[in-house]
Formats: structure tokens, sequence, C-alpha cells
């Protein structure tokens, strides 16, 4: 009876120890676990391998995870990755800024651009004494110039007179601008009708003189002449009344439109 006992105790002192084992292993495998998360949320490629290594070593049975490329980028790949996209976000920032900001800066140039050329021209007006007979003005479209018919053309006619033909070339030569710009020479007169044997309204008188005005400017070898245009309005953009004599005098111009040189896109 005793020897039954003592078997039965010893049987039951071996069942409690052998929960030992695999309750060590556990604990040892969710050590390694731990260390390995921990292994692998470093940057230090070789750091990782070395305890790769350890670990295979220690853990023979089967195939060992370890063995693996490591799926962290070594440092070189990481540097690269990491230039990419501080690049790709500088470029987002650059884009952005140029979206918000790159119209005013060249609405700013553009000023700026032709301001000097208005100086040029205006110098140009004073040292001929032409201060009653030309003008200057910066608009929203460009620099505006405009010169009073009676400058370039006898009274209903649209040829320009030879004695004013030097000051249609000395305009010319402050039109030579690198790169070149758009310009549109526009007519204008009065709204007193006119019918002669050559032109039968305003409209027809207009559009003659900016056209005989252009292609005596284009006589100027250094002007571009796919740059040009003309246009005419007769009377139906007045810049004065045209009740008084001195403001259909203001109304009988030629103007040249400097525009804008056009952002590339």
């Amino acid at each position: 009876m005793s020897k039954r006992r003592k078997k039965k105790e010893h049987h039951d002192e071996h069942m409690d120890e052998s929960w030992l084992v695999p309750y060590s292993d556990l604990l040892t495998l969710l050590l390694a676990l731990f260390i390995v998360l921990y292994a692998m949320s470093s940057v230090d490629a070789k750091k990782f391998a070395a305890l790769a290594n350890v670990f295979n070593k220690e853990f023979q049975s089967g195939t060992g995870i370890f063995e693996y490329p490591s799926p962290a980028p070594s440092p070189v790949e990481q540097n690269v990755d990491i230039d990419n996209l501080n690049k790709k976000q500088e470029k987002t920032v650059s884009s952005s800024i140029t979206e918000e900001e790159l119209r005013n800066i060249q609405k700013q140039q553009e000023q700026n651009e032709l301001k000097n050329i208005q100086e040029k021209v205006n110098s140009y007006i004073n040292e001929k004494k032409l201060t009653d007979k030309l003008e200057t003005s910066l608009t929203d479209e460009g620099l505006l110039v405009s010169i009073r018919d009676n400058v370039l053309f006898a009274s209903g006619s649209a040829e320009i007179r030879n004695h004013d033909k030097n000051v249609v070339a000395e305009i010319s030569k402050l039109l030579v601008m690198d790169p070149p710009r758009s310009i549109i020479i526009s007519g204008h007169t009065d709204n007193v009708p006119i019918h002669n044997s050559k032109y039968e309204s305003n409209w027809e008188l207009s559009v003659s003189r900016a056209i005989n005005f252009m292609k005596l400017l284009l006589k100027n070898d250094q002007l571009d002449p796919s740059a040009f245009s003309a246009k005419g309005y007769g009377e139906f953009k007045p810049i004065a009344s045209n009740k008084t004599e001195k403001g259909r005098e203001k109304n009988r111009r030629v103007e040249i439109l400097i525009q804008p040189r056009s952002p590339k896109n």
C-alpha cells in the first residue's frame, strides 16, 4: 500500500515539473519576439544582422526567420529614399509657391520693364519737345503710347507726311526690345462723319492710318513683323468729349500698345 502511494506521489511530482519546460520556452520565445521587434524598428542594418546571427545560433531547429533578407532598408537605400522624399516635398512646396506667387512676381517684373521703356519714350518726347503731341501711360493691358493725328497726318488723310516720317523712325527704335513683345497699332478718329472718294467712313480712315503707320515702323529691320498687328476703331473709343474742338483733337490719334510678355507654361 505504501509503495503504491509513493509511486503515485512520485508520478504527481513528475507531472508538476514537466509544464515548466514549455512555459520557459514560451517565455524565451516571447522575449526573443520583443527583442526582434525592437531590433526591426532600428534603422541600423549592421546591428540587425548581428542580432539575427545570434538568434540563428540559439534556435537551430526549423528554418530561422532571420535567414531571410532584412526588410529594413540599408543605410544607403534609406538615405536615397529620404533624399527623394525631400525632393518631392520641396517640389510640391515650390509648385504651391509658383501657383500662388509667380503671377505676382512676373507682373511686378513686367511693370518694371515697361516702366523702363516708358522712361525711354518720355525722354525722347521731352528731347523733341513733343509733350503736347505724344503721351504715355501704363495700363493693365501694357504701355500705351498715344500720338495725335496732327503729328503724322493731314486732315482726312491716312498718308504720313514726309517731314513727320523721321518721328516714326525714331519711335521704331524705341520699340526694339529683347525679347520682342506683341505690339498693337490702333487708329482712332472723332465723330465727325467723313465721306470722300477714298474713305467712306471713319472706320476705314482709322484702319488705314494704323496700317500705314505700322508699315513705316516695320521698315526698321530690327523689328519682328510677326509681333505687330493693326486695328481701326473709328470714333467708337473716344478718350475725350467730341463736343469740343480740343476733345475731338484728342480723339484723333494713333496708339501703340506694348503688351506684357505672356508667362511661359
